[in-house]
């Protein structure tokens, strides 16, 4: 017989697992719902703006480098932080002088040397490959730039934060939490696109006003100042709380005795 009675125990075992997991039902169920939301309102933004077509390979590329520049910024922190997790370095960490704000300023430096290592060569095989150079947005990027990565350190802070306080189990978070933003934070096609009530959603994160500043440029060749002061305003908000979340979660960890054990 093909499923003899070791196969059938096996399958089961596995379908027991999904079963008995929420996570592991919502991780199935996450990433194709993230895809399918995204790319449709890709195809809905090019649908309904044939005048856009002209610019589409400027717009998606510079979007995906943006994109990945955040993404990196995020997770290279995340990974900073785990790595001592891992390597069951983490209680030695603590029981050191280091302070807490040393730990969160070296892992911010560090994570933008990997996060540039990881998008410069993509940035410069896209001019030969595409004829498009993301220098076409001109010193205007340098702003963008600056708020994606402090977006991406709250971010990887926050996360770094549900660490300390749940352990590694809270490890999937980290690579699931900006792609749940990909489709809010219109970072492909404009805020115009959303409905009325996900636009409310859109606009408490700064990536709304990051991107929808970089197709200014590419479009109209404007650069909306507006959008920038609301993204570095809401940036700000954003890393107080971060940071402010990380000592707490340090705090409450220690005193729960939960440090000694979250490397193992």
């Amino acid at each position: 017989m093909i499923f003899n009675n070791r196969i059938k125990a096996l399958f089961l075992r596995h379908i027991y697992l999904i079963k008995g997991s929420v996570p592991r039902v919502i991780d199935l169920i996450y990433w194709p719902t993230i895809q399918i939301i995204l790319w449709g309102f890709i195809s809905k933004f090019f649908s309904i703006n044939a005048t856009s077509l002209n610019y589409g390979v400027g717009i998606i590329l510079s979007a995906a480098v943006l994109y990945d520049f955040l993404f990196r910024s995020s997770i290279s922190f995340n990974m900073l932080f785990l790595e001592e997790i891992w390597s069951r370095n983490f209680t030695n960490l603590f029981v050191s002088p280091i302070k807490i704000s040393e730990i969160i300023i070296s892992l911010t430096f560090a994570s933008l040397i990997r996060a540039l290592i990881g998008v410069v060569p993509a940035v410069l095989i896209i001019s030969p490959l595409f004829d498009f150079s993301l220098l076409d947005l001109g010193l205007g990027i340098l702003p963008l730039l600056l708020n994606l990565y402090i977006f991406g350190i709250s971010l990887g802070l926050m996360v770094s934060s549900g660490l300390l306080r749940f352990g590694p189990a809270f490890e999937n978070i980290a690579w699931s939490s900006l792609f749940l933003l990909a489709p809010i934070g219109c970072i492909y096609y404009p805020l115009s696109i959303l409905p009325d009530w996900l636009q409310f959603i859109s606009k408490l994160f700064p990536l709304v006003y990051i991107f929808e500043t970089a197709r200014g440029i590419l479009l109209t060749n404007s650069f909306e100042y507006l959008n920038l002061i609301y993204a570095s305003l809401i940036n700000i908000l954003y890393l107080t709380i971060s940071i402010s979340l990380f000592y707490i979660s340090y705090y409450t960890a220690k005193k729960k005795g939960n440090l000694i054990n979250i490397g193992e």
